[in-house]
């Protein structure tokens, strides 16, 4: 009973007669095994179903090689005559049962070969998979990082821009604080000089005629008391030097009061009725006619 060939049990399990021939020669007729191997790793090959060609080879070498071959076969032949016939005689075709069943183990070979294809395949998967995974946790921990990075530069911002706004009020604050206690200064000492002036003794005047005298003279005023009503209605009320500007009662408005912060407001008197633009207010207090005393309302602006 002779076995079928590599090519013939390729072709009868359905393979196409150019890929069973490629599979044939590239792995050296060493088997239906190798051949099957070869043919699952190419099935992709974008040239497998194309006509093999046989490589070229020597015509002339080819041909004293095989008159060298024929000679020596001959001398052979006389001597292995009898075992020749042997085995002719023990090569027979097969039966087209023999053929099924060779098939058949074919093709279950190849069915095994297929399932190791695949699950190699699905285990390659599964590592590429893996390495996704990795590579996007990798990925979400850097912008996690940056996200965290940004977050901390900003609170460090805010940190120092408060810093900064409250050592700029504290500022404010201390030249405010300055400026009254300067005013107490002055005004105690003049009110010393006025106690100094009336225990002297009062000199007679000079004799006038009657209804005759010196006309009296407008007094002069270094000081004035500034209401100011704010939004909600309340008031507060404090002293000024006359030649301060108008700016002053806008900065103690803005440390003393219940203005919002950022809030931007407006002065005005309310009689006779007067709105104070920025350039008023680098003006003194006693050239906007706000001396001895006035009344100031803010309204928003």
């Amino acid at each position: 009973m002779a076995e079928l060939t590599a090519l013939e049990s390729l072709l009868e399990m359905g393979f196409d007669k150019n890929r069973a021939e490629k599979a044939v020669a590239n792995t050296g007729n060493q088997g239906i095994e190798q051949a099957m191997d070869w043919l699952m790793e190419h099935e992709n090959d974008p040239d497998i179903d194309e006509p093999y060609v046989p490589p070229v080879v020597n015509v002339l070498g080819e041909a004293e090689h095989g008159q060298s071959n024929t000679e020596q076969a001959t001398t052979e032949e006389n001597a292995d005559g009898d075992n020749t016939e042997n085995l002719e005689f023990l090569k027979r075709p097969m039966t087209e049962e023999e053929k099924r069943e060779q098939v058949k183990r074919l093709e279950e070979l190849m069915r095994v070969k297929q399932a190791e294809r695949r699950e190699r395949e699905r285990a390659e998967e599964v590592e590429r998979e893996k390495y996704r995974r990795k590579q996007g946790q990798e990925l979400q921990q850097i912008r996690q990082k940056m996200q965290d990075d940004d977050m901390r530069n900003l609170a460090e911002q805010r940190r120092r821009e408060k810093m900064e706004d409250k050592m700029a009020r504290q500022r404010v604050k201390e030249k405010i604080a300055r400026d009254r206690e300067e005013r107490a200064q002055k005004f105690g000492g003049g009110a010393t000089s006025s106690t100094a002036a009336s225990s002297q003794p009062t000199l007679p005047s000079p004799s006038s005629p009657t209804g005759q005298g010196p006309p009296p003279t407008k007094k002069e005023y270094d000081e004035s008391r500034i209401q100011v009503r704010l939004l909600d209605g309340s008031t507060i009320t404090t002293v000024f030097k006359a030649q301060e500007p108008l700016a002053a009662v806008r900065v103690y408005i803005q440390m003393n009061s219940n203005v919002p912060e950022g809030q931007d407001f407006t002065l005005l008197s309310p009689y006779p009725r007067q709105v104070y633009t920025e350039l008023d207010m680098e003006k003194p207090l006693k050239e906007l006619g706000l001396v001895p005393s006035a009344v100031l309302v803010v309204t928003k602006k």
